[in-house]
């Protein structure tokens, strides 16, 4: 049986916010550092930072500027999605408000397990035992959560797949988001993925995106669901992936073309192929599925 141990520290994220917790970090990371000079060491506009650290916006720093920004400040990776030992997530005013604490801090007379066993009560789809190993862990019993992945969902093997909205388009680029917002979860079987002829490692790995305009028909319709496998970053072989070329984003059909270059191609015929270079081309993601029922 296989388990995955997971510190409470980071390891409460199911129901506690990550953004809150990367915008805590964030703070910390600026200090007293003015906030437009870190805008542009970090390659982002100052309006999107100072969106992100405001309580009256609901702009969240998002996987690949986090990446980025820990890259860029010689920062461990998964730097942002963990606070330092001991320390709590700050919650909403709003949030806050509705559980009686204030955003800043707790009362000093309820105590961490009070605070966990009130989150809890406020999360649904959780089991009494997940929630009965959370607050063992809170009162001090343990400081490891213990999640045995081998086991299946309380539907089938079910999981869910985050749905991102970064609208890749299918014909002649997008301009790509600084970073994906959640659209929806995707609730699927990771046995009926691999049954389909699917191939991956990790269920965690796979995201869904949504391509945009006709240029993949009839492999791919406009808005259609895709599939992707976000840990293949670099060209593993003729097939679709979701890529930045000039800073626009595609998704399309790559062959190899000697050393330097690749074959962009369109599924529709009425597009014609164009050669891009490999220097200028960031791959992102592999396609493996479209939602439509054509595995690609």
């Amino acid at each position: 049986m296989s388990t995955f141990s997971i510190e409470l520290n980071a390891g409460i994220l199911p129901f506690m916010d990550i953004y809150a917790i990367r915008k805590q970090q964030l703070i910390r990371l600026i200090g007293s550092q003015k906030k437009g000079a870190c805008a542009e060491r970090w390659g982002m506009a100052p309006a999107h930072l100072s969106q992100i650290l405001s309580d009256k916006t609901v702009k969240n720093l998002g996987d690949d500027v986090a990446r980025r920004i820990e890259a860029v400040e010689g920062l461990p990776r998964g730097w942002f999605d963990s606070l330092p030992a001991g320390e709590q997530p700050a919650l909403p005013p709003s949030e806050a408000s509705e559980i009686g604490v204030a955003s800043e801090e707790a009362p000093a007379t309820q105590s961490a397990a009070d605070q966990v066993k009130q989150m809890l009560a406020r999360v649904k789809g959780l089991s009494s035992a997940v929630r009965d190993r959370i607050i063992e862990v809170a009162e001090g019993s343990s400081n490891v959560i213990n999640v045995d992945f081998s086991r299946p969902g309380q539907v089938g093997d079910e999981v869910w797949i985050a749905h991102y909205d970064v609208r890749a388009a299918m014909g002649g680029g997008q301009i790509p988001h600084e970073y994906p917002e959640m659209l929806q979860d995707i609730r699927v079987s990771p046995k009926h993925l691999r049954d389909l002829g699917l191939t991956f490692k990790e269920h965690f790995h796979l995201k869904m995106i949504t391509g945009w305009g006709q240029s993949m028909a009839p492999t791919i319709k406009d808005r259609d669901p895709l599939l992707v496998d976000i840990t293949i970053r670099e060209f593993t072989g003729d097939g679709i992936y979701l890529f930045s070329h000039d800073d626009m984003l595609y998704v399309k059909r790559l062959q190899k073309k000697g050393k330097d270059r690749f074959k962009m191609i369109s599924d529709n015929k009425h597009h014609d192929p164009e050669d891009i270079r490999v220097d200028d081309t960031h791959i992102l993601a592999r396609v493996l599925y479209v939602w439509n029922g054509n595995p690609v």
